[in-house]
């Protein structure tokens, strides 16, 4: 998992409420396990008529968030079905960092799992980052783990709660597998113990 520490990126204002995992990855490409090549349909029917053409008003087709690497958007985000496909789709489209009033419990829990942070913060500072990002790719938002604050492209700054557990995980690119690997030495020290003590097991 890629290390998160501070991300200056473009981010895509996307003023929805209830955005589901159904809307970030649609029930017909869940068909693989692979974390790779779901970006291309992330929220695929925002994203595309049904013959497959570009719906132009929808902000990641739009030349300003092609590259967006942050979203803003609105209560309740990732809501619906436990998917973890929706975190992969949003990382391999190249989306870090996703900012929210609130989200639902098991997607904000899988986002930390894929290295993409997920930030709550009060609507009035939703309001005023939904609005820096409206300006599109010429305004850079900050994005800084360490020191738990988001920043608009004019400096306006604002601070994020964050578990310290989870940050420590992100800041260091840990993930459940990349955690255990961390006590590997402890673990072969028990195992070589064990088989010591108990040569039959």
């Amino acid at each position: 998992m890629d290390k998160f520490t501070t991300l200056t990126g473009i981010a895509a204002p996307m003023p929805l409420v209830n955005i589901d995992t159904d809307m970030i990855i649609p029930k017909q490409f869940l068909k693989t396990i692979a974390r790779t090549g779901l970006g291309k349909n992330l929220f695929d029917e925002m994203r595309y008529t049904q013959d497959g053409a570009e719906i132009p008003d929808f902000v990641l087709n739009q030349p300003a968030w092609r590259n967006a690497e942050i979203i803003v958007a609105g209560d309740n985000f990732g809501c619906g079905s436990s998917r973890e496909h929706a975190p992969w789709a949003l990382l391999d489209f190249g989306i870090r960092c996703v900012i929210a009033t609130s989200f639902a419990d098991i997607f904000y829990n899988n986002c930390f799992k894929n290295g993409i942070l997920p930030i709550v913060l009060p609507k009035e500072a939703v309001d005023v980052l939904m609005d820096d990002a409206r300006k599109g790719a010429n305004a850079r938002m900050v994005v800084d783990l360490e020191g738990q604050t988001v920043t608009t492209s004019d400096g306006q700054s604002f601070a994020f709660d964050v578990d310290g557990h989870r940050k420590h995980c992100l800041i260091n690119g840990l993930d459940d597998i990349g955690l255990t690997l961390e006590k590997a030495a402890a673990i072969d020290s028990f195992e070589a113990r064990a088989a010591t003590l108990r040569p039959w097991a």
